[in-house]
C-alpha cells in the first residue's frame, strides 16, 4: 500500500427533515466524526494493515461524504463502523486508495454538507477540540478537521490516558474558540494543532483546530 494515496472515508447520515428525523446538529456531527476516528484508532480490528499503512507517513487525509435513505443503507452494508451520537450518525470505513473507493461510497456527494446548531450544545468536557473562529468551513470540512484533531490528541496521549479516555466512551467536545486571540493562545500552548494541507476550502498551513485537555499541555513543540 502507498499511504500517500490513501484516505479515510467518513459518511454522515443526513435525512430530509420530517416530523421524526432530519439533519443532525452541526456540533453533534463534528463530535461523532471525531469519535468515529478514535474508535478505529483504538480498535482497528480486521483493518489493522490498512490503518497502519495510512498512518505510517503521518498524512492522515479524511473525506466526509453524505448519505440518506438507500444511500445510507448501502454505506452501512460496506465494511466499517457506525457511531451514533445524540442527533448524529457517522460511519467510518477502513482507509481506501484515493482513486479506488468502493462504488457505493464513490457515488456519494462531498459538497452540500451544510449543518447548523438549532440548540445550545451541552456543556463542554475535555478533551475539547477548539475550532479557529476566523475560518469558514463547511460542515463536512469541519468534521474532517475535528477528526484530525482527535487523532493528533490520541497520538499525543499515553496508554493510561487512552485507557481513561476509553472508559469515558472516547467522548470529545467540539467548540469554536471565543476569539482569535484565545485560539492563538491555545496554538502556542504546546497542544496538538491541526494545520490544513490546503486540498479544499482553506489556505495551506492554516491552523484549523486545537485539541485541548489537561494531559495534553506541553506535549508538542510550541508554535
Amino acid at each position: 500500500m502507498n499511504a500517500d494515496l490513501y484516505v479515510l472515508p467518513l459518511v454522515v447520515r443526513i435525512e430530509r427533515a420530517t416530523l421524526t428525523t432530519g439533519p443532525p446538529e452541526r456540533t453533534d456531527a463534528m463530535e461523532a466524526a471525531a469519535m468515529a476516528v478514535l474508535s478505529l484508532l483504538d480498535d482497528p480490528g480486521e483493518w489493522s494493515a490498512e490503518l497502519h499503512a495510512w498512518q505510517s507517513t503521518g498524512k492522515i487525509r479524511k473525506v466526509v461524504r453524505r448519505a440518506r435513505g438507500a444511500e445510507w443503507r448501502r454505506a452501512v452494508a460496506l465494511p466499517g463502523r457506525t457511531i451514533e451520537h445524540r442527533t448524529a450518525e457517522v460511519r467510518v470505513h477502513p482507509p481506501v486508495p484515493l482513486d479506488g473507493w468502493p462504488r457505493d461510497l464513490a457515488r456519494l456527494q462531498v459538497g452540500g454538507t451544510e449543518l447548523t446548531d438549532t440548540a445550545e450544545p451541552a456543556p463542554a468536557e475535555p478533551p475539547i477540540l477548539w475550532a479557529n473562529p476566523e475560518l469558514a468551513m463547511s460542515a463536512g470540512k469541519a468534521m474532517a478537521q475535528a477528526g484530525h484533531a482527535a487523532q493528533l490528541a490520541w497520538w499525543a496521549s499515553d496508554e493510561d490516558e487512552r485507557a481513561a479516555w476509553r472508559a469515558r466512551g472516547l467522548a470529545v467536545s467540539v467548540r469554536t474558540a471565543a476569539s482569535q486571540s484565545d485560539f492563538q493562545a491555545l496554538v502556542a500552548a504546546g497542544l496538538p494543532v491541526v494545520r490544513d494541507a490546503g486540498f479544499t476550502e482553506i489556505e495551506p498551513g492554516s491552523c484549523t483546530f486545537v485539541a485541548d485537555a489537561p494531559w495534553l499541555l506541553g506535549r508538542v513543540a510550541k508554535s
